[in-house]
């Protein structure tokens, strides 16, 4: 000990901040030295930047309080009864979405509700006679859905396109999805589930749905901890395809082992990994805007220049069209001019027409179409593009 009080201030800040937060505590106990060090704001400072990627010290509601510390203190407590590192992780889930709303789309950013209570959960738990994963009982507590308001509606004929996980239009079908509140996933569940045939239909409880006219819907097993998109076939023998592989789930109720992972929470951290990095993106469609799904960046697309004309081509997997026996998909094509300009026979051109088009479809490098013709012909499709 003798050693330990010979440490200077500065040695013994830099040891704690190896630590994690719980250690340095119980480090405090252990003489007035480590627990003047350990009480000092600038090293819980370091574990809210740290562990909660805050620059101020902010309560879990985002009030500011006194110290670090005591920020920090009132984290744990709130979720005291789930794992800290899950917490973390589903915390980061969120800052991602909501940093990217907040500077592409802050109209959807403000449809996001606060987050819902304890006993919110256990009311919607009683109600449905289900226990929620653990990793979405922590996502409802960040932020319980989104709810929208008149003028959400306002600029637009087919619904409201605020979804934060977005969708995509062709033809006459659009679909933007949004993330259902609480007092939402109780009534939407008690209406659709008994319509539903399947066995364990009465364990899954609906938390997606388009909120645009084309209908999609998405349930979670409660049980397993799966995401499962609703098909064609959904009311009719409540056929439903899996989000997210199987093999990916894990110990969904289990508070005592490390890992916790639903498919609700690697579905919003795969959506987030998309909009961070471009691959998806906000389109403008008319007088609205939307998070188009059709993919931007390769090798999720594909694209080609020719006479100075870049064109890319991608493709979404359309669930609610489609049956376990015939999928259906819907492709976006988006055409642009290079600086430089359109150029034919040596000549630069400022702008040009489409004339012809050739467009060839494959699935799993198989040719499926060959569509080569005059361009365009045929019904508009609108794609967010």
């Amino acid at each position: 000990m003798m050693g330990l009080e010979a440490v200077g201030d500065l040695a013994l800040h830099t040891i704690l901040s190896k630590l994690e937060a719980e250690d340095s505590a119980r480090a405090a106990c252990v003489s007035k030295k480590l627990r003047a060090s350990a009480s000092e704001d600038s090293l819980w400072s370091h574990f809210c930047a740290r562990d909660l990627d805050l620059s101020q010290p902010l309560d879990p509601h985002g009030n500011l309080t006194p110290s670090f510390k005591e920020g920090y203190q009132l984290w744990r407590e709130a979720f005291h009864m789930y794992p800290w590192s899950l917490v973390k992780r589903v915390k980061k889930c969120w800052d991602k979405l909501r940093n990217w709303l907040t500077i592409n789309f802050p109209e959807a950013e403000s449809t996001l509700n606060k987050g819902a209570s304890e006993d919110d959960i256990q009311e919607l738990e009683k109600i449905l006679k289900v226990k929620l994963p653990l990793p979405t009982r922590i996502l409802y507590r960040f932020h319980d859905g989104q709810d929208f308001e008149d003028k959400h509606f306002q600029n637009s004929l087919v619904g409201c396109p605020l979804g934060i996980i977005g969708g995509y239009s062709f033809y006459n079908h659009l679909v933007t999805v949004y993330l259902l509140p609480l007092r939402q996933v109780i009534s939407e569940t008690k209406e659709i589930t008994p319509k539903l045939d399947f066995p364990g239909r009465s364990k899954c409880v609906v938390v997606a749905a388009s909120c645009t006219y084309s209908e999609k819907l998405f349930f979670l097993n409660c049980t397993s901890g799966q995401l499962y998109v609703g098909t064609r076939n959904l009311l009719d023998d409540g056929e439903m395809l899996p989000c997210v592989p199987n093999a990916l789930i894990s110990s969904v109720h289990d508070c005592s082992v490390d890992q916790q992972q639903d498919a609700m929470l690697l579905w919003l951290e795969e959506h987030g990994r998309r909009l961070e990095n471009g691959i998806i993106k906000l389109r403008q469609e008319e007088n609205f805007r939307s998070i188009s799904q059709f993919p931007e960046e390769s090798p999720l697309c594909s694209t080609a220049i020719t006479n100075g004309v870049k064109v890319r081509a991608s493709a979404v997997f359309v669930p609610e069209q489609a049956t376990s026996q015939k999928y259906s998909f819907a492709y976006s094509i988006r055409m642009s001019l290079l600086p430089e300009g359109c150029i034919i026979n040596g000549m630069t051109f400022s702008s040009c027409q489409l004339h012809w088009r050739h467009w060839i479809i494959r699935a799993k490098d198989v040719v499926i179409a060959d569509v080569n013709g005059e361009a365009v012909v045929g019904q508009k499709k609108y794609c967010f593009i």
